[in-house]
């Protein structure tokens, strides 16, 4: 399989200026490890989604803007192509699994798009039913070249922010965001900078595909153990075939270790995390990465979203 080029990210990179925000870096919570944080809950949808879905919308012919977009997402994705699709004036609808945090799905339908929930192990297979019954244009969460370009804008924003970065840490679900961060780190400095993505241990399925070789699939009701609910989705063979290729390394986090990174990154960094955006954060602070003593700048974790249920943040920080 063809895998996307840094070319392909800057490309993505120059189509982005004005419809997302360059992200900072700040400083991770103090007390602990040296490293800085890519707090992506600060894009307008509240996660680096909005990179992959505004990329995909800006290449849609005029053809597929009157007709619409249509995508599945537990929210994050769904939000990011719902905000895109409106202010490029396209219809969007959204195939949303059955248990999806509240707070996501109400933003999907603010952001103006139409909402369809379905039980969790139909949310691909609805979404291609009305790709084509109404002729819709599919732009997946993270199994397209257009949304990785735009993920991997991430990557290069850090290698530009941080010239002294040495390792970039990265949550993987579907594997969108890690693929494009790792094809922006190892195309622009190979050999240089280490991209390491991180899972939950009850959702890896990564883990476990890079250390058999072979693309494994995890059951919903499997991955559905995790609070990371933004990573319950397994890679696709595009996604593996990036990872497989340029992932330096992939480790796992507890359940304890994530809720603890959201409480750490809220008192200590003063940013809403999400379960699934504290990962990368989780495992620097549970020693999983290795980092470098007085130097932040050399270790960056990526914080991919802050959308989280209040109750829930609540429970967390507490």
């Amino acid at each position: 399989m063809e895998l996307i080029t840094a070319d392909d990210v800057r490309a993505a990179e120059t189509r982005l200026q004005g419809q997302i925000v360059r992200t900072p870096l700040t400083a991770g919570p103090p007390d602990g490890p040296s490293f800085l944080v890519k707090p992506e809950s600060l894009q307008p949808t509240g996660a680096f989604k909005l990179r992959g879905a505004a990329n995909a919308v800006a290449l849609l012919n005029p053809a597929q803007r009157r007709s619409g977009v249509v995508t599945h997402s537990s929210g994050n994705h769904g939000q990011a192509l719902a905000y895109a699709a409106a202010r490029n004036g396209v219809p969007c609808t959204v195939v949303v699994p059955e248990g999806s945090p509240k707070v996501k799905v109400d933003r999907i339908r603010a952001f103006g798009a139409r909402v369809v929930i379905v039980p969790a192990e139909r949310r691909e297979e609805a979404a291609r039913e009305l790709e084509e019954s109404e002729l819709l244009a599919w732009v997946p969460p993270f199994d397209d070249p257009h949304v990785i370009a735009g993920q991997g804008t991430v990557g290069l924003e850090i290698l530009e922010q941080s010239p002294e970065v040495t390792t970039i840490v990265v949550p993987v679900g579907g594997g969108g965001l890690a693929s494009g961060v790792a094809t922006a780190a190892r195309t622009v400095h190979p050999h240089r900078v280490r991209v390491v993505g991180v899972e939950p241990e009850l959702a890896a399925d990564a883990v476990e595909s890079l250390r058999t070789g072979r693309l494994v699939t995890w059951s919903p009701e499997r991955t559905g153990r995790t609070l990371a609910d933004g990573v319950r989705v397994c890679l696709s063979e595009r996604t593996f075939a990036h990872l497989r290729a340029r992932l330096d390394e992939i480790v796992t986090v507890t359940e304890e270790e994530i809720a603890h990174a959201v409480a750490r990154l809220a008192h200590g960094a003063r940013l809403v995390a999400e379960p699934s955006g504290a990962l990368a954060a989780a495992a620097v602070l549970a020693g999983r990465v290795t980092t470098v003593p007085g130097r932040p700048e050399a270790t960056v974790a990526v914080v991919s979203g802050g959308n989280v249920d209040p109750e829930l943040f609540v429970r967390m920080v507490r």
